[in-house]
């Protein structure tokens, strides 16, 4: 799908990969909305773009269908929808002072997983009901996994099953929409320079960047954004998980 003209919907777009991936979307001609709950963060990116900002809780069903309706309002309907919204803390499972309190698992699953399935599945009735274009295609949808989802280090427990479920989530959501000519596709992205990484001591992100086989360095957001849009662009790829790594593979710690 060329995206020039078509209405996208990036989450988590306020900072770092989903900020990047809206800009990469909005120069290639897309009707970007971005969808944060920093919503002034969002309004930021956005004011550079040139999309729209506009708050959402994506493990909302009621604030994730009102936001849809306003990027619908002012945008039209999505045929592109990219999940980028996600959080990463760390905790064991059993720490210095006691089990992990349930809570905190919970928020990771419903952040980065139910999220994903939530936007997934709104996004994905209104491309149903678009006209399909020349090649039958109604709609692309890319979903944030992460290597964590394969290999999860110890304090990962509850990241690392958010993201397996994404990466799990990605072939049956496609196997289902293909019916509709709704693509459903997710990157799994290894060590990144976001700025939650970014304000680490300048000797951490260099020992994390030597951990990477090669290239020897924190991936840049721009090349996760990149993938998005050679996703977005290539009609055969569905139903995978794409790594972006360097030939990383996480150690225990």
């Amino acid at each position: 799908m060329d995206p020039k003209g078509h209405a996208a919907i990036v989450t988590g777009a306020a900072s770092g990969l989903g900020a990047e991936t809206a800009a990469h979307l909005a120069k290639a001609g897309a009707y970007v909305a971005l969808f944060d709950v920093n919503l002034d963060g969002a309004r930021e990116t956005a004011a550079k773009i040139g999309g729209i900002a506009i708050r959402c809780d994506v493990t909302s069903a009621d604030d994730a269908a009102k936001a849809l309706a306003e990027a619908k309002a002012k945008h039209g309907a999505a045929r592109i929808l990219v999940n980028c919204a996600g959080v990463g803390p760390a905790k064991r499972i059993v720490g210095r002072d006691g089990p992990m309190p349930l809570a905190d698992f919970e928020r990771v699953i419903a952040i980065n997983l139910v999220g994903t399935f939530n936007m997934m599945r709104l996004a994905a009735a209104g491309m149903q009901a678009l006209e399909p274009m020349t090649d039958g295609e109604r709609g692309v949808i890319v979903s944030t996994a992460s290597v964590a989802a394969y290999e999860g280090q110890i304090g990962q427990a509850a990241y690392a099953a958010s993201k397996g479920g994404v990466a799990a989530l990605t072939i049956p959501a496609a196997r289902e929409l293909a019916q509709f000519g709704i693509r459903v596709m997710a990157i799994a992205p290894g060590i990144f320079g976001t700025p939650m990484l970014r304000a680490l001591a300048q000797a951490t992100q260099d020992s994390l960047g030597a951990s990477v086989p090669f290239p020897k360095r924190l991936g840049e957001p721009h090349e996760f954004a990149e993938l998005v849009m050679t996703i977005v662009r290539s009609g055969y790829l569905n139903g995978e998980v794409i790594r972006i790594d360097g030939a990383l593979r996480m150690a225990p710690r």
